[in-house]
């Protein structure tokens, strides 16, 4: 357990880099995209969302059930 804060540190800091990166890269294809977000209804991004996150922990359990 010890581990643990360590882990989201580096997943955290991880999430930066990928952000940093995406700005850097493609600011005029991150501003497209997100006007095409704000199209997209609630509902709809909400459960977006959901399915990332899921997706996110079965990524995440997967891996460190593997190792």
């Amino acid at each position: 357990m010890e581990e643990l804060p360590s882990a989201l540190l580096t997943a955290l800091g991880l999430l930066f880099v990928l952000e940093g990166l995406v700005l850097a890269l493609f600011p005029r294809l991150l501003e497209r995209m997100l006007l095409a977000l704000a199209e997209v209804p609630p509902d709809v991004r909400r459960l977006g969302g959901l399915a990332a996150m899921v997706l996110g922990v079965l990524l995440v359990w997967a891996v460190r059930a593997s190792g």
